[in-house]
């Protein structure tokens, strides 16, 4: 039950149908509801306006009739009870002395009659018809002045004048509408109503179900198409482009497919080439080894010949395999940092010292210059190793009687360290592999010299690990210009996975 209701609260599919339901109920709800509400407004309007219209007819004749005096008039009467009867309702005809005239209903003539609205009429003439609405009781409530229209003498014909007319207030008619036959009216068209929205709700049903059905169709495609990549029957990108968002999730798994075939591919060539590499000093002790066996009166002297030679290949694998464990430890998070605060001048000329041995053997000339003071928040460690990575580098891959310029500067925000050689330089065409592991330009020299083909591939990931960067600028003859740029203060949090 648990599953059920959270798939009811998680399922796209679920949700889309619930919107389409709730959006057309609520739609047919409110219009149903203003349409009827409507429907009783205009009805009052409409009967009001009649009945206004009717009684100002009426108040007419009872001027002409002077039924306000005399009241004998059987036309008259019969007139007031057709509009009673015709509205269900109750007429009352009142003179200016408040007193009632007639009474459709017969109980209230020769009475005077206290209303706030007979007297708001009688002053103020046309100006005083109101209509009044009372719903909990279920009438309308009218007055109409009673008005005579008198002519007067004194127009100004000369100048276009005409005949000045006085209107006087003679009395109010008062009637009462009963609404029940609006209400009548109004209970039917409810339950036709009802009738109509059970009709809409189950035509609703049915569009929310298929509307949903149809709107999650591209991402049940595109879920069934990765399962199929994940499961293995196909290594294929998925299209799907129904909608822009499925697109942009098609896209972005597209993407990350192209990089696991990328690292797949990678993971291959890595384990071609770890194989390689630890295959060719074993083959070379086995060589010298299986030579040393077919000899039985060999020399002393071959004897240490051979041992240097394995001793050498012995510890070429052991280089690569301890270059293999680093790249396997820096492979790790961020986290295993030891960031502490360092002096980057102290520690490159640290690293200096310990290479000037090296250097004065190749009879490479190494310099250091630094344009200010620099304290960074660095893994002491690591960085020793990319300083040294790459000033080895340079003095090893150097020309005779060349030279390394190491240069040191910082601004506010990161710090620079460029190491210059004057060695044979990289091709263009294998600047964009040094970084790979195992990748060698010049694979007879790298041999020679001892090289594994991981130092900048490690260097590189100690670079990244800082949030630092790498740079290369190469020229074939002239040399090269390895830069790095790290941060002065390493940044943590969100600042770090950003």
């Amino acid at each position: 039950m648990k599953r059920f209701f959270i798939y009811l609260f998680r399922s796209l599919r679920i949700r889309i149908f619930l919107m389409i339901f709730l959006t057309g109920i609520i739609s047919s709800l409110v219009i149903l509801a203003a349409t009827l509400a409507n429907y009783e407004e205009r009805a009052v309007d409409v009967n009001t306006q009649e009945a206004q219209t009717q009684m100002r007819i009426l108040a007419n004749h009872l001027i002409t009739n002077n039924y306000l005096n005399d009241p004998s008039s059987q036309i008259i009467s019969g007139e007031l009870d057709m509009l009673s009867s015709l509205y269900d309702g109750r007429v009352l005809i009142i003179d200016d002395s408040l007193r009632v005239v007639r009474d459709t209903y017969g109980i209230a003539e020769g009475k005077t009659i206290i209303s706030g609205e007979v007297v708001q009429c009688l002053k103020r003439g046309e100006a005083g018809a109101i209509a009044r609405h009372d719903e909990q009781n279920g009438y309308i409530e009218m007055t109409t002045p009673i008005i005579e229209t008198k002519s007067l003498e004194g127009g100004d014909i000369t100048r276009g004048g005409s005949e000045k007319q006085e209107q006087i207030v003679r009395g109010v008619m008062l009637i009462s509408i009963s609404t029940e036959p609006i209400l009548t009216t109004l209970a039917i068209l409810k339950r036709k109503a009802v009738i109509i929205e059970i009709i809409i709700l189950a035509l609703l049903f049915v569009a929310a179900l298929i509307g949903a059905d149809l709107l999650s169709r591209p991402f049940d495609r595109i879920t069934t198409a990765i399962n199929d990549v994940k499961a293995g029957y196909t290594n294929q990108p998925i299209t799907e482009n129904a909608y822009m968002e499925t697109e942009h999730i098609a896209n972005a798994f597209n993407q990350l497919l192209l990089r696991e075939k990328a690292l797949d591919d990678s993971r291959q060539a890595f384990v071609a080439n770890v194989s390689h590499e630890l295959k060719t000093p074993m083959t070379s002790i086995k060589v010298l080894a299986d030579s040393l066996n077919t000899q039985k009166d060999a020399p002393v002297e071959l004897y240490r010949d051979f041992m240097e030679d394995i001793t050498q290949e012995i510890d070429r694998e052991n280089q690569i395999i301890d270059d293999l464990l680093e790249l396997v430890r820096m492979d790790k998070q961020v986290s295993a940092l030891n960031i502490t605060q360092v002096d980057i001048n102290q520690l490159t000329e640290s690293v200096m010292k310990r290479l000037r041995p090296i250097a004065r053997r190749m009879d490479v000339e190494l310099t250091f210059e630094s344009a200010r003071q620099v304290t960074a928040e660095v893994d002491e460690v690591k960085l020793s190793m990319v300083v040294t990575n790459l000033v080895e580098n340079a003095i090893k891959y150097n020309r005779e009687h060349g030279v390394v310029r190491v240069t040191l500067d910082a601004d506010h925000q990161y710090f620079t360290l460029a190491v210059e050689d004057t060695g044979a330089g990289i091709p263009e065409e294998s600047l964009e592999h040094i970084y790979d592991r195992f990748y060698r330009v010049d694979k007879s020299r790298s041999r020679e010299i001892g090289g594994t083909g991981l130092g900048l591939s490690i260097t590189r990931t100690a670079v990244l690990m800082h949030r630092g960067t790498i740079e290369v600028q190469s020229r074939e003859g002239e040399g090269s210009v390895f830069t790095v740029q790290i941060p002065l203060n390493h940044p943590t949090g969100m600042e770090a996975r950003t």
